[in-house]
């Protein structure tokens, strides 16, 4: 194809398939592509599926449509979880030229050369995915994922994840590290390391179902690459959060006091049908422990409503357990059906509009959670980190513990860390601030 081909990329979903996204696009540079935005004329549009929820589904769609209007004789590719679940179904939609399983993705370049006439699909079935390619995401200079797992071998009754990406392995210890030092090089301050299931990080990591090095192995040896002045734990299970982690994280030279950790339920009885690997009272302790250790820690949760058999009881159990809990923010997620699930085949549906409701409470909940904890940091001193976008006329920055700020665009501050004190939280939420170094003075 020629060296004047363009392609246009999206993503769908987690940080995960940001980084194989990112990934991807370097291998169509690699081939003479050149990028454009999705919003444009592009003879090659990639989509990188995403399928928890039927909205992401639904999303798909509409992308596709997007795609069609700005280039209807664009090549059309999709890749990722629903194009593993659901390749058939895929294919069947209008404009869709192309279709890669989780084994075929990573070669999409070698597949849109050799495309044929009609929809051609690529997917083997998901036993048959073994390999492990590393992956890092890089959007805005500031910040990078990177995928450092990939499968799941937990066999939660509403997830299908394993069924679109495989059982759990990892990358090698050595390439992660060789990855960060890339990252460093092209100066990025922070990385946010990413996978389905991080906390089993080492199984896999050499072809071999045991674990060669263990998530703290991982921590331990990313602190001390130099050059990256943040890591981020993006997600972690509660029962693969270690005290060791906790407490290396509390004196750590580079890891931050943010940890994001699936709940799910607040319901023991709820958490059972769920197969989740833990009680509640589990997950009392872990917020206990990070809070021991860094009382300004920031902590996220995941959690759903309206799974099948869910009583007012068990939500407002739910509901109860998070407002007495020291959480800062939450993350909600309405049940949604999925095909090849346990959960699609449960008696005792909740309906659609209770769901939302209760969605809509936790969404409050949180608002009121993440507020109280922002707070709580208030005359405090902070090292911010900027972003590089101009958002409406405003510049946004992170603390460590994620506390999100504002002030008027400034381009002399992005992707900087400046010391500033905050000060009061605006009208939507966010924090406002001093600074408080002479740089900042200069450039404030």
């Amino acid at each position: 194809m020629s060296t004047t081909a363009t392609v246009a990329l999206y993503t769908l979903g987690c940080k995960l398939n940001f980084s194989e996204t990112s990934t991807i696009s370097r291998s169509f540079t690699t081939a003479g592509y050149s990028q454009v935005s999705f919003d444009s004329p592009a003879d090659v549009y990639v989509i990188n599926t995403c399928s928890v929820t039927e909205n992401a589904d639904k999303k798909f769609k509409a992308i596709v449509k997007q795609a069609l209007k700005q280039n209807p004789d664009g090549f059309l590719v999709a890749i990722g979880c629903y194009a593993q679940l659901k390749p058939e179904e895929l294919a069947a939609l209008d404009g869709v030229d192309l279709v890669l399983g989780a084994n075929e993705k990573f070669n999409v370049v070698d597949f849109v050369e050799g495309k044929s006439v009609g929809t051609s699909v690529h997917a083997c079935a998901i036993d048959q995915v073994e390999q492990y390619i590393g992956s890092y995401a890089i959007g805005e200079r500031t910040r990078a994922f990177l995928k450092v797992q990939d499968g799941c071998d937990y066999k939660c009754t509403y997830c299908t994840i394993p069924l679109a990406r495989g059982f759990s392995r990892s990358d090698t210890l050595s390439n992660i590290l060789k990855q960060a030092h890339e990252i460093v090089s092209q100066d990025i301050k922070e990385v946010v390391l990413t996978g389905v299931n991080i906390g089993d990080f080492g199984k896999g990591e050499f072809g071999a179902k045991k674990h060669e090095h263990t998530f703290f192995d991982l921590v331990y040896a990313l602190d001390e690459v130099e050059g990256l002045e943040r890591i981020r734990i993006s997600s972690i299970e509660p029962n693969l959060l270690r005290q060791e982690t906790i407490d290396f994280v509390a004196q750590s030279k580079r890891f931050v006091p943010h940890f994001h950790i699936p709940l799910q339920s607040g319901s023991n009885t709820i958490l059972a049908a769920m197969r989740r690997r833990y009680q509640r009272e589990l997950y009392v302790k872990r917020v206990a422990q990070i809070k021991n250790r860094m009382p300004h820690a920031c902590i996220g949760v995941d959690v759903i409503v309206g799974f099948p058999g869910e009583t007012d009881a068990h939500f407002m159990e739910t509901y109860h357990f998070l407002n007495e809990l020291d959480v800062s923010y939450l993350h909600v997620f309405s049940y949604s059906e999925r095909a090849n699930t346990l959960a699609a085949e449960m008696t005792n549906p909740v309906p659609k509009n209770v769901r939302s409701k209760r969605s809509k409470m936790l969404r409050g909940l949180s608002l009121k959670k993440r507020r109280a904890f922002y707070e709580k940091q208030l005359g405090t001193i902070q090292r911010v980190l900027f972003e590089s976008e101009n958002k409406n006329g405003y510049i946004h920055g992170f603390t460590p513990n994620y506390i999100k700020l504002k002030t008027y665009w400034n381009p002399a501050l992005c992707n900087t860390i400046h010391q500033v004190k905050l000060t009061k939280i605006a009208d939507d939420g966010l924090v406002n601030f001093e600074f408080v170094n002479s740089v900042g003075d200069q450039v404030a």
